[in-house]
């Protein structure tokens, strides 16, 4: 790992641990710290999606054009400024504008990092590079909601404007570490097409049908899992499981907890395997794991079988989630042309961002009051994920699916269209 990458890393896990801070108690603060209500509350969550999802279109152009570091150090600035804005906001109309700034600034960090940890890594060490962020991401996020809960006190606004000060900081020292990463040229990539910008960059874009496969793949798998973490299947649990709200903390304990601990033995696992079989496999887990979320809720076992089975369902999604960690950024970056990764990475990004914003919306409602229908529906769309994921593997080249091939030599198959075929 260079000196670069290194940065990155401590960089992005300092963001994340200051994210932790204050990304679970963010409803309470509003809704009853601040008194300004549920209604207000839900909308600075919908307000978060609606931001990223107007400068993401742009995000990718910017990088493009003027390159990640750049980009990501306004991002963290604007990310700053939100944070610290949120922290001393009273108002509705104040807490929304804090809202939006900090929404829109992380949505743009997320492809800026991507696009810096691309350009540190070769096609060699990309997938160690992926998982490692990873790795930090939910270590930082763990241990940062762990510290954020026994400072804060919900009869004390200040003890919530000292959390959104840490959190500001840190986007600020995210942003000072940023600036002293000297990035280098990442080698050469053959056989891709040119540069292009705005509006050719995106028709390009959607002319290369595997990564117009792989969004429509990212789509379904953010929307069955991440989309119901805190939404659909959090609700499930509470109204057809009867968990309380200690067993979700563990749930979601649980979760971070595999991921931490699975990362690297399943990067091990996962490297020399086609990556579309690693996805393949992802939407095999995830089947499993709504099948228990199942008998947690309509097995009518006992209370603390429910419970069991309920954290299970969570940890088997932190597996799957391990899993496609070393796999899925990487392979949007080796499906990006020279040059467009930026562009590449915001659009992905941009597909998780509806996808996080479409899940709950039907999760949620489906979950706490259709449990049947709501856990065959998802179970029906994790099966979906191997089914597209093998579709996928048509479409991408030996080296792209399989990126271990490219070891040894200084020229590798990036941004080509032309699918493996019968070698798949």
């Amino acid at each position: 790992m260079g000196a670069a990458m290194r940065r990155i890393h401590v960089g992005n896990a300092l963001s994340a641990f200051g994210l932790g801070f204050t990304v679970p108690y963010l409803y309470v603060y509003v809704a009853q710290v601040r008194g300004l209500g549920g209604m207000t509350a839900g909308l600075v969550l919908a307000v978060f999606a609606v931001a990223a999802l107007i400068v993401l279109p742009f995000a990718g152009r910017a990088i493009v054009r003027r390159g990640p570091r750049p980009v990501l150090i306004v991002a963290l600035v604007l990310a700053a400024v939100g944070a610290m804005s949120l922290g001393l906001a009273g108002t509705a109309t104040a807490v929304l504008v804090s809202a939006a700034a900090l929404g829109a600034g992380q949505a743009v960090m997320q492809p800026a990092l991507a696009t810096m940890i691309v350009e540190c890594s070769s096609a060699e060490t990309r997938s160690r590079a992926f998982a490692m962020q990873f790795f930090l991401q939910n270590l930082g996020l763990g241990v940062g909601g762990l510290i954020g809960g026994h400072l804060v006190d919900t009869t004390s606004a200040s003890s919530f404007t000292l959390l959104f000060g840490i959190e500001a900081a840190m986007f600020l020292v995210l942003a000072g570490v940023m600036a002293t990463v000297r990035m280098p040229h990442s080698p050469v990539i053959g056989d891709a097409p040119s540069r292009v910008s705005g509006k050719g960059a995106w028709k390009q874009l959607l002319g290369n049908r595997a990564m117009v496969q792989l969004s429509v793949l990212g789509f379904v798998m953010f929307f069955a899992c991440y989309g119901q973490f805190e939404s659909g299947l959090s609700a499930y649990g509470v109204e057809a499981a009867g968990i309380s709200t200690s067993a979700l903390g563990t749930a979601l304990a649980a979760n971070t907890a595999m991921i931490v601990v699975a990362q690297f033995a399943v990067l091990k696992f996962v490297e020399r395997r086609r990556r579309s079989r690693v996805i393949a496999g992802v939407g095999l887990i995830w089947a499993l794991a709504w099948i228990t979320a199942g008998y947690a809720g309509l097995g009518h076992g006992s209370q603390e079988m429910a419970t069991a089975a309920f954290v299970s369902t969570y940890a088997l999604f932190g597996l799957g989630e391990a899993m496609l960690s070393p796999t899925l950024a990487p392979l949007v970056a080796d499906l990006a042309p020279e040059g467009m990764a930026g562009q590449y990475n915001s659009a992905f990004a941009l597909v998780k961002q509806l996808a996080l914003a479409v899940g709950p919306a039907v999760g949620g409602p489906l979950g706490a009051s259709l449990p049947g229908p709501y856990v065959v529906t998802f179970l029906v769309f994790s099966l979906g994920i191997s089914v597209l994921a093998v579709r996928l593997g048509r479409q991408l080249t030996a080296v792209q699916d399989q990126p271990w091939r490219a070891k040894g030599s200084l020229v590798v198959a990036r941004g080509a269209v032309e699918p493996v075929g019968a070698d798949v």
